[in-house]
């Protein structure tokens, strides 16, 4: 089995070209549970220290230890933090996937490798470095346990005589990472350091990749998306947080809490000022959230694509009881149990329409950390301003992976609270109908327990204006015929999309999340290699806006962009488009769990172009 959808055939020897600077994808193959993610963090940030623009992307099994796992690094002078769809240097760790791993690779690659895996015969046309790491940590530390876990430091010390990533910062990301565990750094930087000399005495230069300082990193920081989501719960003014764990959105509430902990104590008393459950299943916690945003709290809840369908039942209440919440879906690859661990764009055009009748959901779409942040913030505006769920449309790509950011900015704008009623509102309105559309935007007054105004019931069953109940004909179609209208009010209120516009283009691009980043180099490379112009629109949330249509009738044809098999945010589109739109759209689709890369989707246009 090997992360890299890629497969080369055997070439001439290589022999050694032009220096290849802050241009190459390092993958290191390992199995999970081994202790790697130190190591791999430490190189990411060693590089990132010089300078460098990095990404990582972190792809590791569905269960606890054993099976392989791979952490990809790349390196980008011009900044692309989209997935390479090569790999250009690796790391062989894993006897189980290393073979694999190297027939894989493309000609002129290099590998650093376990020595007793024996992998120098396998192909001519690549660069083998072999390092006997057994030997290397047998002086580091007797304890055998510690020497599993630490003789990961080896490689690193191996890349860095390799790459030319400055010792330095090698120490500088290791101090960063363990914190004040002095012991610890000790024993990891004995192995850090053994990698290193022995690569100096017995490893010659073979390969053209190499690490030169730049300066185009300063000023930015390495966060995962569910940290930077959390902190801008916390900025929200979240009170109330009903979870219940599932890969890949975990560490979304488990960082929340440490925020809240830490930030969220009544000075005078020291109690907390906040309640966090973590509750059976997924359908509970989303039923303590919904009661939550009932009597007036800021709640939220963060799942995957199984929770999701866990809680259509109290999303469609949450919908017709027109009571606020917010939703964090981290999305990865379905249907049922499908890849836990991968990342998928696949729960859009469910998430859309969630629960049974007839039901519509904003959703927002980050494509970055500094969006998770953002758009947290966000969420929870338009939640009270709507009175209904609002989903955070993130993937595990964004959410578990460290992405570089600048840092973020402190809130100063107040909390919209949207139409909450107080004593002069309702003096002029005359009467308090809960569910009455006073303004024409299908969004009514409400009261919340305790603030000494009007009190209702909520009722998942038909009712009329008063929230009382009613089976009535034109109160049933009076009440969706105004969330219809409360949803088209949405469109005025959601973030818009970002266009570049490129003139004389008649090819747009249109993607949304994560994509994002392999539409960038994508469109660079189509330009550059190809002569193609090309205009894009990102979409950051749903509905769409009056833009969207725009864009397209701007283009002769216009390719969606999407992780998931069946088009879903294409299906959307078409739903809400014009005959003459609809002729216009074609789709790109990407699948395989891993993040999609810029030359699949530059690969993909240009067939679909000469196919027209």
């Amino acid at each position: 089995m090997s992360v890299t959808d890629v497969a080369v055939q055997e070439a001439a020897t290589p022999s050694r070209t032009e220096r290849i600077v802050n241009n190459f994808a390092i993958q290191v193959a390992t199995v999970n549970g081994s202790g790697s993610q130190t190591a791999n963090l430490v190189l990411l940030r060693s590089i990132f220290q010089m300078g460098v623009p990095v990404s990582g992307k972190n792809m590791f099994p569905s269960n606890i230890a054993g099976l392989p796992t791979w952490y990809t690094i790349r390196a980008s002078a011009k900044g692309y933090i989209g997935r390479k769809k090569e790999v250009d240097f690796l790391v062989a760790m894993n006897p189980e996937t290393a073979r694999e791993d190297v027939m894989t690779l493309p000609p002129g690659a290099a590998v650093v490798y376990d020595e007793p895996l024996k992998l120098k015969d396998l192909r001519s046309d690549l660069f083998f470095y072999p390092v006997p790491f057994d030997k290397l940590i047998a002086p580091i530390t007797h304890d055998a346990k510690l020497r599993r876990l630490v003789r990961n430091m080896i490689y690193d010390g191996v890349l860095s005589k390799l790459l030319s990533v400055d010792m330095a910062q090698m120490e500088k990301a290791l101090r960063k990472q363990m914190g004040r565990k002095e012991k610890a750094i000790a024993l990891n930087m004995g192995a850090l350091k053994g990698g290193y000399d022995y690569a100096e005495a017995n490893l010659p230069k073979l390969d053209p990749f190499t690490v030169e300082p730049m300066n185009k990193t300063q000023g930015l920081i390495l966060i995962e998306g569910n940290a930077a989501a959390a902190i801008g719960c916390m900025m929200a003014g979240v009170t109330f947080v009903g979870w219940y764990p599932i890969t890949p959105s975990s560490s979304l509430c488990e960082t929340l809490i440490e925020y809240l902990k830490k930030y969220r104590k009544d000075p005078a008393t020291g109690k907390a000022t906040y309640a966090v459950i973590q509750a059976e299943d997924e359908i509970a916690a989303l039923g303590m959230v919904i009661g939550a945003g009932w009597v007036g709290a800021r709640s939220m809840t963060s799942t995957a694509g199984p929770g999701i369908s866990l809680m259509a039942e109290f999303t469609g209440l949450g919908y017709y009881t027109e009571v606020p919440a917010v939703i964090f879906d981290i999305q990865r690859g379905g249907p049922s149990t499908g890849l836990p661990t991968r990342t998928a764009q696949q729960d859009m055009l469910s998430t859309a329409v969630l629960s049974h009748g007839d039901t519509k959901h904003p959703m927002l779409i980050p494509s970055s950390t500094n969006e998770c942040y953002t758009m947290a913030m966000d969420a929870f505006d338009l939640a009270e301003r709507l009175q209904t769920p609002v989903f955070v449309m993130s993937d595990l790509d964004l959410g578990m992976n460290n992405w570089m950011s600048k840092p973020f900015d402190y809130p100063t704008r107040p909390l919209d609270r949207g139409k909450r009623l107080d004593a002069d509102t309702l003096k002029k309105i005359g009467e308090f109908a809960r569910y009455r559309d006073v303004d024409g935007d299908g969004i009514p007054y409400r009261t919340v327990p305790g603030d000494g105004l009007p009190a209702y019931f909520v009722r998942g069953s038909g009712h009329n204006e008063y929230a009382q109940y009613s089976e009535r004909a034109d109160d049933y179609a009076n009440n969706l015929d105004r969330l219809s209208r409360k949803f088209e009010t949405a469109r005025t209120l959601v973030p818009k999309p970002e266009i570049d516009l490129v003139r004389g283009a008649r090819v747009g691009v249109m993607a949304y999340g994560t994509t994002h980043w392999a539409i960038v180099e994508s469109r660079d490379q189509l330009k550059a290699e190809h002569g193609l112009d090309t205009s894009y629109l990102r979409l950051r949330a749903y509905p769409f806006t009056t833009e969207v249509g725009e864009f397209i009738d701007g283009c002769d044809r216009v390719y969606v962009v999407e992780q998931n098999r069946d088009g879903q945010m294409l299906s959307l589109l078409r739903m809400e488009s014009t005959p003459e739109r609809f002729r216009k759209l074609r789709s790109i689709r990407h699948y395989i769990g891993l993040p999609v890369d810029g030359r699949s989707v530059t690969m993909e246009i240009l067939k679909q172009e000469e196919s027209r």
